[in-house]
């Protein structure tokens, strides 16, 4: 309405109170969806095992080792393996 009439320029900090009155909800719907996601993370992390953890980290430092391992190798030894 303020727009549409012009008056937006004559009022000035009404139409910005307008304006931050109206984008306050959203805003706190993204820090609500943030604050959940660093929850779940969290989460995560602290029920990793420490051999996930382990096992990671060495196939990130040995990753030299790892690029000379074919993708079929793995696939034969997971398809090899017994189902529990």
């Amino acid at each position: 309405m303020l727009v549409e009439t012009n008056k937006h320029n004559t009022y000035r900090d009404v139409y910005l109170l307008l304006k931050l009155v109206l984008i306050l909800p959203v805003t706190t719907s993204v820090e609500r969806v943030f604050s959940a996601m660093s929850f779940v993370k969290n989460k995560l992390r602290n029920s990793m095992g420490d051999q996930f953890l382990i096992d990671s980290l060495f196939t990130f430092i040995e990753k030299d080792i790892f690029l000379h391992v074919s993708d079929e190798s793995v696939l034969r030894r997971f398809q090899n393996m017994i189902t529990r």
